[in-house]
């Protein structure tokens, strides 16, 4: 009888438990080399307008057109799509943006093997390509919209 009464109770524990470790947050951790990293590339209008396209290219679906995640994808995610119009994005440094675009995490691919500038990205750095310095630059015009 014992066994009888133990076998639901470790079944109803195991879900309870799996549950609660389904729901923690996983954090999106970036690494403290790229934290510190500033863009070396002007914000100037050749930089956005280069970026602008990078961006239609690779990220529109998904952050819309006006950068608030409303893209044609984003409803079939499990996770919403980053607002890059927020405070909350605007304040994370170049390098972040730099190894999230890259490196990516859960629904938000990561583009190092994708897009121009990979090889950037994966050492750590904007200096060989333009590519990530000009995406960087047209994702901070969202904080003016």
């Amino acid at each position: 009888m014992k066994r009888l009464l133990v076998v639901p109770a470790v079944v109803a524990f195991s879900a309870l438990a799996l549950s609660f470790i389904l729901k923690q947050d996983d954090p999106w951790i970036v690494p403290e080399r790229y934290q510190k990293l500033k863009n070396p590339v002007a914000a100037d209008e050749a930089s956005v307008s280069y970026g602008k396209e990078i961006y239609i290219s690779y990220c529109r679906s998904c952050h819309g057109i006006d950068g608030k995640g409303s893209g044609k994808r984003a409803e079939k995610l499990n996770t919403h799509p980053t607002d890059f119009t927020s405070a909350e994005f605007q304040r994370q440094s170049d390098g972040a943006l730099l190894y999230k675009i890259y490196v990516g995490h859960k629904d938000m691919p990561g583009f190092k093997n994708k897009m121009p500038g990979h090889e950037d990205a994966y050492e750590g750095t904007f200096d060989k390509s333009r590519v990530p310095g000009d995406l960087v630059n047209y994702v901070r015009t969202f904080a003016q919209k």
